[in-house]
């Protein structure tokens, strides 16, 4: 791989750490099966050769680029296997290019299903109120036996963050939490994680983990975005107002955003349509007024919806945010990660957080 030659930006620093990160992160859920080898590769590669050079920590030290996945992508997208497609990926590519110390690796475990019996429907996709019910969760044996497939599949000795892709509320916190912290003392994790999960149950992993003295999460991985969802829908998956103030109290836990651009509606008008499933917990005159000033913000900066959406996260102070694009295709990744270049001006921004019904 080679790497151009640019002035270097400031890091983003990871939570309250000093790890220097790009600031946007890539995730790999779609490598491996909808997204094809080549075209994975195409996209990594470039993340790491023409991305992540261009930045560092303020001592010069060189950033790295978070790479995002789980032990169960993308089992939806092939009927009759478990996952461990995109893991696999991801190990053959480290290996290939040698660029592990490049990566700030991060996967994910408790969401592989315990058995593939009737979560398909008839017409070939998957049938979610059912595999809800079958994730394997977050006992110590299954994180123990989890961490170590993974740790195979991705061909590493450690692996940099590793979340709670699920919440369990079925295994007591002391057992999931000690478990993390297990992983951590002996080094087969740096940091761990929590995803999908509410304020409430967050704020008890971290007094458990306060209890036993144990290290707290570092990461918070949820679905986060410009659009803000509606108050009566519940949604476990979603910041809302009360998780962005435990986050603003707790500056050492990383908001890492998934879905920032909602599967490119921001960009793509045909996706908002209420009809649309992403558009569900969203959609109503708040929402509409969102894409209004989104719409106005990219026609006066000359960018796309996507990339104001991304430019205006990566400006947030309290709570910090890093977006993890999950891109299907090369093209999709480039209009995102070339959000690192739009300038929004603070009249711009200002626009953007007064917008809403």
């Amino acid at each position: 791989m080679t790497t151009r030659q640019t002035t270097l930006r400031p890091a983003f620093l990871f939570g309250e750490t000093e790890i220097p990160l790009a600031p946007i992160a890539v995730g790999a859920m779609l490598m491996g099966t909808r997204t094809p080898e080549d075209e994975s590769r195409r996209i990594l590669d470039h993340y790491l050769s023409e991305v992540v050079p261009r930045f560092a920590g303020a001592d010069g030290t060189p950033a790295r680029g978070m790479v995002d996945t789980a032990d169960c992508y993308c089992w939806w997208e092939m009927p009759g296997e478990f996952g461990g497609h995109s893991e696999r990926l991801l190990g053959r590519w480290l290996a290939d290019t040698g660029a592990r110390d490049a990566v700030y690796l991060a996967t994910k475990g408790t969401a592989t299903l315990t058995d593939l019996d009737d979560v398909w429907l008839p017409d070939g996709t998957a049938n979610w109120e059912v595999a809800r019910t079958k994730f394997v969760g977050a006992s110590r044996p299954v994180l123990e036996q989890s961490l170590a497939a993974s740790l195979e599949r991705l061909g590493v000795d450690a692996i940099d963050l590793y979340y709670t892709h699920v919440d369990d509320p079925r295994t007591p916190l002391d057992f999931s939490v000690g478990t993390m912290a297990d992983f951590v003392a002996d080094g087969r994790i740096g940091a761990y994680g929590w995803s999908n999960v509410s304020t409430r149950r967050l704020a008890d992993v971290f007094a458990v983990a306060a209890s036993r003295g144990w290290p707290a999460p570092t990461a918070l991985q949820q679905q986060h975005s410009f659009l803000r969802r509606r108050p009566e829908v519940e949604h476990l998956s979603i910041v809302d107002a009360g998780q962005l103030d435990f986050l603003r109290t707790h500056p050492g836990l990383q908001l890492v955003a998934y879905s920032p651009v909602l599967k490119g509606m921001f960009t793509d008008r045909s996706k908002r349509a209420d009809d649309f499933w992403m558009m569900e917990p969203y959609a109503g005159p708040d929402a509409e007024a969102r894409f209004a000033a989104v719409d106005r913000v990219a026609s006066e900066s000359g960018a796309t919806g996507n990339q104001v959406v991304l430019a205006w996260m990566l400006s947030a102070r309290s709570p910090r945010v890093l977006p993890l694009i999950g891109a299907r295709s090369f093209d999709q990744y480039l209009e995102c990660i070339e959000a690192l270049d739009v300038e929004l001006t603070p009249a711009m921004l200002e626009e953007l957080d007064a917008a809403g019904a």
